[in-house]
Order: C-alpha cells, then sequence, then structure tokens
C-alpha cells in the first residue's frame, strides 16, 4: 500500500455476511490479519467451525500488496477472485474473508456462483461499515523526549499544537513522553523542541509504522 495508508477491520472483531440463492447459504466471515500465517490460521479456524461444509472459499489482501484466493473446489474463478474483487474494490488490506457455502441441492451455475459469492462478501463489508468496524491506518512516527518536570506541560502542549498526542509518560528524575504524529509531522515538533531545549537534543524520532491515529 501507499504510505498514504488503508482501511482495515479493528483488531480483534469478526464481522458475518450471509446471502442465500436456492436453498445455499453463502456466509462471509470477515477478520483482520497482518500476515500470510495469521490469514492461515483464520483459514484453517474457519473450515473447522464450518467442518460440514460443502466449500469455505478464502481470500485475502495484505497492505505490503500481496493477495491470494482459492476457489475451494468451486468452479474456476467463481468464488475465490469474486470475493477478493469485492475487498480489492472496499479499499481494504491486511483482511481474509472466507466464505462458506452449504450446498442447497440446486447447481448455481458459474453466473450464480460469482453472484452468490460476491453478494455474501459485500454484505460482510457492509455489515462492517454499519458496525463501526472498519478503521483507517495511517503512517505515524514515534518521538520519544526525555526533558526535565518544569517543560513537561509546555512540551505537551506543544506536542498537540503540532497535531500529535501522547501515547505514553513515563515519571522518574526526568519525564519521559512518548509521543505519536502522522509521518512528516513530527519533523515541525522537534525543531520546536530543539529551540526549546537552547539546542539540546531532547527528542528520538523512532521508525515509521501503520497505526490507527
Amino acid at each position: 500500500m501507499t504510505g498514504e495508508g488503508y482501511r482495515t477491520l479493528r483488531a480483534g472483531v469478526e464481522v458475518t455476511g450471509e446471502f442465500e440463492d436456492r436453498r445455499s447459504r453463502f456466509i462471509a466471515q470477515l477478520r483482520r490479519v497482518g500476515s500470510e500465517a495469521e490469514a492461515e490460521a483464520f483459514i484453517a479456524e474457519v473450515r473447522a467451525r464450518h467442518h460440514d461444509a460443502r466449500h469455505n472459499v478464502p481470500a485475502w489482501i495484505l497492505a505490503d500488496g500481496r493477495e491470494r484466493c482459492s476457489d475451494d473446489g468451486e468452479p474456476s474463478r467463481t468464488s475465490g477472485m469474486p470475493t477478493l474483487e469485492v475487498l480489492r474494490g472496499a479499499g481494504l488490506a491486511d483482511v481474509c474473508c472466507v466464505v462458506t457455502r452449504y450446498f442447497g441441492g440446486t447447481l448455481l451455475g458459474p453466473g450464480g456462483l460469482v453472484r452468490a459469492y460476491t453478494a455474501a462478501t459485500q454484505a460482510a463489508v457492509a455489515a462492517a461499515e454499519r458496525d463501526g468496524a472498519i478503521c483507517e491506518m495511517t503512517l505515524v512516527c514515534p518521538v520519544t523526549v526525555q526533558l526535565p518536570y518544569t517543560l513537561f506541560d509546555r512540551v505537551s502542549r506543544m506536542c498537540a499544537d503540532a497535531g500529535g498526542r501522547v501515547t505514553d509518560q513515563l515519571f522518574t528524575e526526568d519525564v519521559q513522553l512518548t509521543c505519536l504524529f502522522r509521518a512528516g509531522d513530527e519533523e515541525r515538533f522537534c525543531s520546536a523542541v530543539y529551540e526549546l531545549a537552547g539546542g539540546e537534543e531532547l527528542a528520538r524520532v523512532g521508525e515509521p509504522r501503520f497505526a490507527e491515529f
């Protein structure tokens, strides 16, 4: 994904969506994952949960651009790819969707399968939107500041003025503040702290990462 961020599910949340056609039930289960291993673990969990289903069709997308899907025994490109396309269209990443199908006894044909898997996945995404389960991941940069107690209030205000927020405070002989900024915004804050400290380097910039902000 780009440095501008991406959409994903909130951590620890699972949402579902269902679609039924001629007594075949399609149940889409959607969860946030951070790696291929986490995606595979979720797929295994769903398959165990619905061990009596005819198909458990997986599709996942990671923020680094990797993606994968499988038709799990359905006709080629009738299930996994439609599921993946819905995730792409919703702008989601770091997510895995597994659509479980309970066969209703009537063949739906390729077109019917594409519509059904698409509709079930769309229902899960819509449920996530409705329930506030989707969040925006932003490229952020942490900054740690070691400062005397006399500067605590002033530096805290400077953090807020630069668009950041204090995420942790450690009070010992001095005060250690951990602040978080959208990547790029930390430069203004660090310059202000440097000037306040009369040229002393009190702020240490950490590695950028994606996080909710």
